[in-house]
């Protein structure tokens, strides 16, 4: 066996090269979500690749979905290698989707620029890089002469960075990512290359709109301003909710440590006539902000919303005329992976194997698709595992070393093997 492994790391130097040119190739298509730029080009691109590679190509449109649409559709693929029969499914999942490249960069964010061995480029780190890493995970074990007895898949899937919900979501709703199909996943999420992440904390986004009273700006007496209300709930939320906050504390070990705490951030802010061209004097009647509380494991959404109510009551009672509605945008509870995962445990070998130190377990500041691979597909097993520095997704001059692309790679072939498991004599 060792001679076997030792055989998929070899596989895995040679591909180095075709490793980059992926990364290289999928950065240049720029799949800027929103609105979902691109998205079918790059799962076609994908899907011929999977051929090439001797892989079964699958496409799966998310119909019904409202992300769909005929300019922007929504269009999952997925590559297939089957087992000689007797192991479990073993599922690489990638979203292709990258946030706006936004400006301050020195580099071309679409390129795939190669240098200082590293390749430069918006989704390099998150996740374009990981996704090419999966591929070649799957091919390093082929290039070895390794036959699985179970199943191995990689997916290349859309609208991560909104939610997933034409994604993965869509994916595990139809059966497809579900227990009955899948038994582990892997999603290579830039989480640093010799850490494994085993889970998130919980996700609520909503909305609190302040109702007044317009009238003429220059007798605002005469009217209500949603504006000054908000900025009431706001003081409120920085003097007596976020201090309350920041004295809880997860026992997720989530990364970086500030993010191991309860908080709550304002996301927009809008009121009176923002965004028109032509102003004209009124007050205003209407003010939203929407927030996102990031809760805990030991926190229920439940008690979360229910904190938040008891603030805008206590508002209410101190300010005249104060009136408001609090509406749900999202919600996401928290997930974790099973203690004593043959999936945890797998990976960890072979970090220790190729790296030559111990993996550090870790849980994710954000959300990512493992919420419905857990939630909605109810394959508990599941981590992120890849290449890229954390803090480097979604900044100006994204990379990812090169080398953190190889390791990776041979790091998810070899725990594919201890899950998979070679075919007898293989």
């Amino acid at each position: 066996m060792k001679d076997l492994r030792e055989g998929v790391c070899r596989a895995a130097d040679g591909l180095r090269d075709e490793i980059v040119e992926l990364t290289r190739e999928l950065v240049r298509i720029p799949t800027v979500n929103p609105p979902g730029e691109n998205y079918a080009d790059c799962a076609r691109f994908l899907g011929r690749h999977f051929v090439e590679l001797g892989l079964e190509a699958e496409y799966h449109v998310a119909e019904g979905r409202p992300e769909h649409t005929e300019a922007h559709p929504r269009l999952n693929v997925i590559g297939v290698r089957r087992g000689a029969g007797g192991g479990p499914t073993v599922h690489l999942n990638g979203h292709f989707d990258v946030a706006p490249a936004g400006g301050g960069w020195s580099v071309d964010p679409f390129g795939g620029l190669v240098r200082d061995g590293r390749v430069w480029g918006r989704g390099t780190c998150d996740m374009k890089g990981g996704l090419a890493a999966a591929v070649y995970a799957i091919e390093a074990l082929r290039r070895a002469g390794v036959r699985l007895a179970g199943t191995v898949e990689v997916s290349g899937t859309v609208d991560e960075e909104s939610g997933g919900q034409a994604g993965v979501a869509w994916l595990a709703q139809s059966g497809r990512l579900a227990k009955d199909r899948v038994d582990y996943a892997i999603i290579p999420e830039p989480l640093n290359v010799d850490r494994i992440c085993t889970g998130h904390r919980g996700v609520w986004w909503f909305e609190v709109e302040t109702r007044g009273r317009i009238a003429h700006g220059s007798m605002p007496y005469l009217g209500v301003s949603a504006i000054d209300h908000l900025g009431a709930v706001l003081e409120a939320v920085r003097t007596e909710l976020q201090p309350e906050l920041a004295k809880r504390t997860t026992r997720m070990p989530v990364v970086p440590a500030g993010s191991g705490r309860a908080t709550l951030n304002v996301n927009t802010i809008s009121g009176g006539q923002a965004g028109q061209a032509v102003q004209t004097p009124c007050v205003a009647d209407r003010a939203m902000a929407i927030f996102d509380r990031r809760y805990l494991v030991e926190e229920a959404y439940e008690d979360a919303k229910a904190e938040v109510v008891a603030l805008l009551e206590r508002v209410r009672s101190r300010v005249p005329g104060f009136d408001y509605a609090l509406n749900d945008r999202m919600l996401v509870y928290p997930t974790e992976t099973p203690a004593g995962s043959p999936l945890v445990a797998a990976l960890q070998r072979g970090i220790r194997e190729v790296l030559g130190r111990e993996a550090a377990i870790v849980a994710s500041p954000g959300s990512y698709d493992q919420k419905h691979f857990d939630r909605i597909g109810g394959v508990p097993h599941c981590v992120a595992y890849g290449p890229g520095v954390l803090e480097l997704a979604h900044q100006p001059d994204e990379w990812v070393a090169i080398d953190d692309l190889v390791a990776s790679t041979k790091v998810m072939a070899l725990a594919i093997l201890d899950l998979a498991g070679p075919r007898h004599g293989g």
